[in-house]
């Protein structure tokens, strides 16, 4: 089973790229994020032609994300548990159901960003960061095979950015943050992508500005954190990099991962 994650930066106005990349990637499971459209203007039809059954949590303008699936969906859930005030449409969650494998539950989030840091949007990450913990610990007491995946908005260590010292103070790299990822993962999750390649650069993410892209100053925040349950049926991980290069790209790459 092949799992996708990618952050879309608006799927309407990337629509066609994005359809060329499910076309030829042909993942079974994808959760998207940063759709920035309400739930009614999610291009759902388009992928229901492809053979996805739609999930959709989606804010206007702003955030929204989505899971699609070749496999039926059970249990979705919409917006992270342990806040009922929070408005933000940042995660989704649903169990796949294949025919042929085992199920296996998948969380698709768009961690806050933070900046400007300290301040308000700060305060805000480290709170989501914390109630993630809290749920992850919940899954991880169920003792099923999961992944929590999608846009982090956290550079997990020096070699994951391009430059480590020209984000220091940023909130995706300040200690805190790093603090609060490590609190997750510590729960006993893997991360993919560095589990296939420990020592690789995978950067996800080339900002639009000041010629990242050509210069290769990237970063990796978009990350696949498997259960252990999961763990044991990781065949591969990894990055959809020319997706960047191609007309009119989102900022952010396809992550992957295939589960046996």
């Amino acid at each position: 089973m092949k799992i996708a994650t990618w952050n879309v930066n608006s799927i309407n106005a990337h629509l066609p790229r994005i359809l060329e990349w499910f076309d030829a990637a042909k993942p079974d499971v994808a959760c998207l994020q940063e759709i920035k459209c309400v739930d009614e203007k999610f291009p759902a039809l388009e992928f229901e032609d492809r053979g996805y059954n739609v999930a959709v949590h989606g804010q206007k303008t702003y955030n929204g994300v989505a899971l699609l699936s070749k496999h039926p969906l059970d249990d979705i859930i919409c917006g992270l548990p342990g806040d009922s005030s929070d408005e933000q449409a940042r995660y989704i969650e649903a169990l796949v159901m294949p025919n042929t494998a085992e199920p296996v539950r998948v969380g698709g989030l768009y961690l806050p960003n933070g900046n400007p840091a300290p301040g308000p949007k700060y305060d805000y990450k480290l709170e989501w960061m914390k109630r993630l913990k809290r749920h992850t610990e919940k899954l991880l007491s169920q003792e099923e095979a999961f992944l929590l995946t999608g846009d982090y908005n956290v550079i997990p260590q020096a070699e994951d950015a391009y430059d480590p010292a020209a984000w220091v103070g940023d909130a995706l790299y300040r200690p805190e943050t790093h603090s609060a990822f490590r609190e997750i993962v510590n729960l006993g999750l893997l991360d993919a992508l560095r589990q296939i390649d420990p020592v690789g650069v995978r950067f996800t993410f080339w900002d639009y500005q000041r010629g990242s892209w050509q210069k290769d100053h990237g970063i990796r925040i978009d990350h696949l954190l498997l259960s252990p349950q999961a763990a044991d049926r990781l065949k591969d991980a990894g990055v959809d990099r020319a997706e960047r290069g191609k007309e009119k790209p989102s900022d952010h790459i396809p992550v992957w991962v295939e589960l046996g």
